[in-house]
Formats: structure tokens, sequence, C-alpha cells
């Protein structure tokens, strides 16, 4: 969703070192978790690919907290009600649709490395490293212009359509990220057969931006201005 971003409190200067303490345990915790049981149901502790991916993952969501944690504690509140009891079933049920699908990649991709089904070049994989950090950066830029990107399709009091940053070039540009880390993780962990849950995600994301679009253009005044005015809701010259 779009929005003026609002002046929002920042965490107070006291807590900042405790925070950024609290991000980097959840950094080395998570990785060494997701590693661990990447390779646990892959077979082998040799799987250098999930121990990469691991560090960026973990690195990306850690210092995202700790950005919104200092920068904007009201978005960071927002973006942790996942499926909140406001929204429809139908919604609640896409969200947790969309979580399994990606944690099911993950999974997915570890059993593909374990029986060998996939060969994939060194390179490629590498690409998908960077696909990950790509996400993590297209979600950075989102959340500097836009305070009300919340995980849930719904508007909040003050907000405002606006059109700058990335928001300039695509209507939903958090989506863009969603898909460049679904890439990146199938690229990153060495799976080709991950790319068919890569398009039914794609194909999931296209549905929630038709229906989040029908909720903007009802209750967020000047969305319609700006949908003519930027055409293109997730692929450029595309869609």
């Amino acid at each position: 969703m779009k929005s003026q971003v609002q002046p929002t409190t920042t965490a107070p200067q006291t807590n900042l070192r405790n925070v950024i303490l609290q991000g980097f345990f959840t950094f080395l915790i998570g990785a060494i978790v997701i590693g661990v049981l990447l390779c646990l149901i892959a077979g082998t502790f040799k799987y250098w690919q999930a121990w990469i991916f691991a560090i960026i993952f973990n690195l990306g969501t850690a210092s995202q907290g700790i950005y919104l944690y200092i920068k904007d504690p009201a978005l960071l509140e927002r973006r942790k009600q996942v499926a909140p009891a406001s929204e429809s079933m139908g919604e609640r049920l896409f969200i947790i649709f969309g979580l399994i699908c990606v944690f099911g990649l993950i999974i997915f991709c570890a059993i593909d490395h374990r029986f060998g089904w996939s060969h994939m070049p060194i390179m490629v994989m590498i690409v998908g490293d960077i696909f990950v950090v790509l996400s993590y950066l297209i979600y950075y830029f989102v959340f500097m212009e836009n305070s009300f990107a919340a995980s849930s399709i719904r508007t909040f009091e003050g907000q405002k359509v606006i059109s700058t940053g990335p928001y300039s070039i695509i209507r939903h540009p958090k989506y863009i990220g969603d898909v460049f880390l679904v890439a990146g993780i199938t690229l990153s962990l060495g799976s080709w057969w991950g790319i068919i849950i890569l398009a039914i995600t794609i194909l999931g994301l296209l549905i929630r931006i038709i229906d989040e679009e029908k909720l903007l253009l009802k209750d967020l005044p000047g969305y319609k201005e700006y949908m003519e005015k930027v055409r293109y809701r997730l692929f450029p010259y595309l869609w």
C-alpha cells in the first residue's frame, strides 16, 4: 500500500545497543538453525549453498528489524501483524499459504539437493544469492518511502497516496522484492524444480495485487489518479 511517510518516533538512544545486540544474536541463532536444518534435510553438512543462504537471509532479516526499530517503530509493529483478525478469512488464508510456500520452497530445495534432481552451475547459484540481497535492498527503499507498508491489506488513519521513490516506477514495489526473494531462494539453494513454486508465488502475488487495488480504490482518496499516473503494477512495461 502507498502512503505519505508520516513523522515517526525513533527508538531511544539508550536502547540502541540492546537492539543491535539482540539483532546480532537473532542473526546468529537464525543462521545456525536454518543452516543445520537444511543440511540435515540434504543429508550432508557440505551443503555450502545452504550456509551462504542462511547467512544472507538472516542478516537481511535482522538488519531490517534493527532499521525499523530505530527509524520507524510504528511500521515495525505493522509488519509484525501477519494475518490479523481484521482481515477476511480468504486474505488470512492467502498470507498463511504464502508463508508456507516460502518455507516449503526452502525445505524442497534441500530435498532436491539430497536426491540430486538438479545440476545448477555455481554462477547461477551466486546470482541467486545476489537476488536475495537485492530483495532486502528493495524492502529498504520501500520502507523508507512508505511508513504504512503493512503486512495486511488495509488502510490507516492519515494515509495518503505517494508516487515517489520506487512508487514512481511501479505501484507495488514491495511485491517485486518478494519475487526477487523467492527467485533468490530457489537459485541460491541450487534447485531448478523450485522455479515451479516461484511461478505459483508470482501468480498468487498477481491475485493479491488485484484485491489490494480494489480496497485502495475504495478507501484511499487519490489512488485512482495515482493509477493513471503510474501505469504498471509490478513489472515495468509488462503489467
